[in-house]
């Protein structure tokens, strides 16, 4: 199986990972490791690569899948039954887990820096638009500058490509996202959803961000890409506190 874990300064009690397409029982456009139970797969596949992920990280309970909707809903992971409709989760509870599928929108795993609190959010350009990241933020109500952030695999700035009324609604709200897209032929623009996830994050107080240099457009051998296929499957990021870990800090 292999697994993707953020190369950041998180404490060491702080869990994390994002998968690939590599390590599970899928066939077809699914092949291998999909994740996602809404997208034509098999059933019993599903269920048998979400056992697979389960027993490889040791977790100690399932991980809160949700219905994401690309809104800007987040909900504590550890309060109500899985497949809630939200696009994010959070909890200070040690065990439970937090994810996000994705198959090119943006996925960011957050904690705070003394390990007491963490978060996994769904970030499509539309979530980021409508506020999910603030969602996010205000559910964690943790200090800005006590956060680190981790942006996962993604669609690239190389691969994307919006309309006008994308790109007006980011420059609408931030000027300064003007610079986040280049023109790409008469009314469309390449878009570049790190860069508009990173702006977004700053204007919000938070400095300490990671990752965001993986596409997964340009990388069939190991991502899924919506863009690119259509029918495929998904990928995962969760985020979690160790249970085992006895002298976390307050």
């Amino acid at each position: 199986m292999e697994l993707i874990r953020p190369d950041w300064p998180a404490p060491a009690w702080v869990q994390a990972v994002s998968t690939t397409r590599h390590g599970g029982l899928s066939g077809g456009p699914f092949a291998s490791l999909n994740l996602g139970d809404h997208v034509g797969d098999e059933p019993a596949q599903v269920a048998g690569n979400r056992a697979r992920l389960i027993e490889h990280l040791g977790l100690t309970a399932e991980p809160c899948w949700l219905n994401q909707v690309h809104g800007r809903t987040i909900i504590h992971a550890d309060a109500v039954a899985p497949g809630r409709e939200a696009d994010g989760a959070v909890t200070d509870t040690p065990g439970a887990v937090c994810v996000v599928m994705t198959a090119d929108c943006l996925p960011l795993l957050i904690c705070d820096d003394r390990g007491t609190q963490v978060a996994a959010v769904h970030a499509g350009w539309r979530g980021l638009a409508d506020g999910v990241v603030d969602s996010a933020l205000d559910a964690l109500g943790v200090a800005p500058e006590r956060l680190l952030v981790w942006l996962g695999p993604a669609i690239g700035p190389a691969a994307f490509a919006v309309g006008d009324e994308v790109r007006d609604r980011f420059i609408a709200a931030a000027p300064d996202a003007t610079a986040a897209f280049q023109p790409h032929g008469a009314g469309r623009w390449l878009a570049d959803l790190f860069l508009l996830a990173r702006q977004r994050l700053a204007l919000l107080g938070i400095d300490r961000i990671y990752g965001g240099g993986d596409c997964t457009v340009s990388q069939p051998h190991r991502f899924f890409s919506y863009r690119r296929d259509g029918v495929t499957g998904r990928m995962a990021s969760l985020i979690w506190l160790d249970p085992g870990r006895e002298n976390r800090q307050d």
